[in-house]
């Protein structure tokens, strides 16, 4: 039996034949052709030509996680997906103005982290095989990430991030070290099912020059630190007396206790956001018999 990437490549070699001969009096031309993802939630989503007689390749530059695959059943076949490509085809011809999604998340969480496609029905032409393209993400390492595509409800429950135990939270507010010049406005923890996040909001003191958050460290109680990824709501500096609004996420072995860490943030001029105590609570059904 034909490995799934095997048998892609075999389908595309056929395909690549079909697409270079002479298209039938009123037949789809077949393509092939390159398309770029959108890296930001700004960014129209590339379009995918699909028609009911075509069999269409998707090749990805990097291995996909298939079982994040999401798409309406109803409407659209997916025949095979190997560790860099998936085959799809319209159960029937989509109608005049019918736009499908599809959409799969990359396996190494590098942004943009998820490859999002409208699907279509031209009547004059169809993809046979579609080169996707990442791109590179812009030499920022120090720099928190700017907002990705927007991902739906399935797609943490797909990933793993969200299973039968939920979400547990839990907030404070106060002042903080006032030698860093920061008040905390909010904070709003979150644990789930192997990762922890904190949705800090604080405020950068009117007398204190303006502050970008860059890297974020949570640190335990017996030295273990962390390195979190860190997410800005709004990119850049936050002014003097000004508001912002920062996510520090990562990945933490399964416990069945409560989970406490010193959260730090730093930023420019070695300025730095420092918040014990931040508390992760355990599911309450590791309590339940």
């Amino acid at each position: 039996m034909l490995q799934p990437f095997r048998l892609a490549l075999a389908l595309a070699l056929v395909w690549g034949t079909a697409a270079r001969a002479e298209p039938a009096p009123g037949a789809r031309v077949r393509r092939e052709r390159s398309v770029a993802i959108a890296s930001t939630a700004a960014e129209p989503l590339p379009v995918v030509r699909v028609a009911q007689d075509t069999l269409t390749l998707l090749f990805f530059p990097s291995p996909i996680q298939k079982k994040t695959l999401t798409f309406d059943e109803s409407r659209i076949r997916v025949l095979d997906a190997g560790e860099r490509s998936v085959i799809v085809q319209p159960v029937a011809n989509l109608g005049a103005g019918e736009r499908q999604e599809l959409g799969v998340f990359f396996a190494d969480n590098r942004a943009p982290t998820r490859a999002v496609f409208v699907l279509v029905t031209d009547p004059s032409e169809v993809d046979a095989r579609i080169d996707v393209q990442r791109p590179e993400p812009p030499d920022t390492a120090c720099q928190p990430t700017a907002q990705a595509p927007a991902p739906k409800p399935e797609d943490f429950v797909l990933l793993g991030y969200v299973d039968e135990k939920g979400v547990t939270t839990s907030s404070s507010k106060g002042t903080l070290d006032a030698v860093q010049g920061f008040n905390l406005d909010k904070l709003v923890a979150f644990r789930g099912a192997g990762w922890i996040l904190a949705d800090v909001t604080i405020v950068n003191r009117p007398d204190r020059p303006a502050w970008t958050p860059r890297e974020a460290m949570f640190v335990g109680r017996v030295g273990m630190r962390l390195r979190a990824r860190l997410v800005a709501k709004k990119p850049g500096a936050i002014l003097p007396g000004g508001y912002g609004r920062v996510l520090a996420a990562v990945e933490v072995p399964e416990t069945k206790a409560d989970l406490v860490f010193t959260l730090e943030v730093r930023g420019d001029e070695g300025r730095r956001l420092t918040i014990p105590d931040v508390r992760f609570p355990k599911s309450a059904a590791e309590d339940s018999p």
